[in-house]
């Protein structure tokens, strides 16, 4: 008798674009995929399915999904079985449009619908794929564990946003905030230790308006994290991003006693003209803003705070980024991520005249850059001469508990701590030799 053919694995190709958020997204939605068997692809080529988690916070990140969707035609076309899937924040602000210009997509799952992501799957899968559905034997009865880099791994703990930032698109792509109950989160957290782990990146729209209900009381932000700070195996806890309003005592204290919680807060400011913060809905004033980056100071010594700028928003004058420039030197941010402002369709202010010139705009980053390269200089000359602590993520380059690249020579292996003796600094980065 003939031996039946051997069943080879189903295999998955993820993608994620823009953001941690679509990173930590794409990661998930691995999970009920690798339930019905399918183990991870390296590139497009070895993949019976592609997943692609998209972004769309700025026009450029959906430009780029948009182009990659297009580009898998031939992919799609050379094996009608194949699966391709997209999803995330592109596929939920335009997922209609995704539909009828690429109608070899075979599912599209939009950001608030991505916790039926297991439901969609399963529904597409047995009522579209007779190919899958012939291979079912193969499908593992359970999940796989939880995969996870030998060093860092994103843990998401809420979605959706509260606020309605006039130049941002992500409360009505994402929706209002959904919170996880604690015991799935430390659950998570344990797993990801256990696959390797060192380091966990909690993440969120307003990561640190988090508020749910744990052993019969209320646990806020800096509750969340004594408690992560108790997983055992657990080095490090960071967190992105975090919104200046919620930015509280009870947050510091956590940050300031948890001997895993790092040296860094990332807060968005965004602009320090009071007049255009009221504009964009920002709802705290400059004067507000630095009186948080002052507590946290006071609270985590030596703790290490940056930020975003966005330049050119509508009506900014001259004077509103001088503010600007000027906040910035006071406050020190060890480093920004620093934008040109663009019109995102479906937000208050895409209605408004884009009045603030290319050319103006490409000025104003231009100089916004150059302060930030001075800043950034210092804040990383001030370590040499110093030892710090750095987690390494290759041979050869890591991160300090403050968020620093570091690099040096010698042989070390992903997810071991060294200590950093720091002799120079490049333009982004620590230099040094182990101590």
């Amino acid at each position: 008798m003939d031996q039946p053919a051997e069943i080879r694995p189903m295999k998955l190709h993820t993608i994620a674009l823009g953001c941690q958020m679509s990173e930590a997204d794409a990661e998930e939605m691995s999970a009920p995929l690798a339930s019905r068997g399918f183990s991870r692809a390296e590139s497009p080529d070895e993949a019976d399915a592609i997943l692609i988690s998209t972004c769309t916070v700025r026009q450029h990140a959906e430009d780029r999904a948009i182009s990659l969707i297009g580009s898998l035609k031939p992919w799609k076309a050379a094996d009608p079985n194949r699966v391709l899937i997209v999803s995330g924040c592109a596929a939920e602000r335009a997922g209609d449009s995704i539909r009828r210009k690429f109608p070899y997509v075979d599912l599209v799952v939009g950001a608030k619908s991505i916790a039926r992501f297991p439901e969609l799957v399963r529904e597409a899968l047995d009522a579209r794929f007779d190919a899958l559905r012939e291979q079912r034997e193969s499908f593992a009865p359970e999940a796989a564990p939880t995969e996870a880099s030998p060093v860092s791994a994103y843990l998401t703990i809420m979605r959706g946003c509260n606020y309605s930032c006039s130049y941002c698109i992500v409360p009505s792509v994402r929706g209002r905030e959904l919170y996880r109950p604690v015991e799935d989160i430390l659950n998570e957290a344990r797993a990801k230790v256990a696959a390797g782990a060192k380091e966990i990146m909690l993440l969120g729209q307003t990561v640190n308006s988090y508020e749910s209900e744990h052993d019969g009381g209320k646990v806020g932000f800096g509750d969340l994290l004594r408690l992560m700070d108790q997983t055992p195996g657990l080095e490090r806890l960071r967190f992105m991003s975090p919104h200046p309003y919620y930015v509280d005592e009870r947050m510091l204290s956590a940050m300031a006693e948890c001997r895993a919680v790092c040296e860094h807060l990332h807060l968005p400011l965004q602009s320090a003209s009071a007049r255009v913060l009221k504009l964009m809905r920002r709802n705290y004033t400059p004067a507000a803003y630095l009186d948080k980056v002052r507590a946290a100071r006071s609270a985590v010594p030596g703790i290490v705070i940056s930020t975003d700028i966005i330049v050119g928003f509508p009506t900014e004058t001259e004077d509103d980024f001088q503010e600007t420039l000027d906040f910035l030197k006071e406050v020190r941010p060890a480093w920004a991520y620093c934008f040109k402002y663009s019109p995102r369709e479906g937000t208050r202010s895409a209605s408004w005249p884009d009045d603030v010139s290319r050319e103006v705009k490409e000025d104003r980053l231009g100089r916004l850059n150059r302060l930030m390269d001075e800043l950034t200089s210092k804040a990383l000359n001030a370590h040499i001469g110093r030892t710090v602590e750095v987690l390494c993520e290759e041979p050869g380059f890591g991160r300090t508990r403050q968020g620093f690249n570091a690099k040096w020579a010698g042989v070390t292996r992903p997810g071991e701590a060294v200590s950093l003796a720091v002799t120079g600094a490049t333009k982004r980065t620590l230099l040094g030799e182990i101590a």
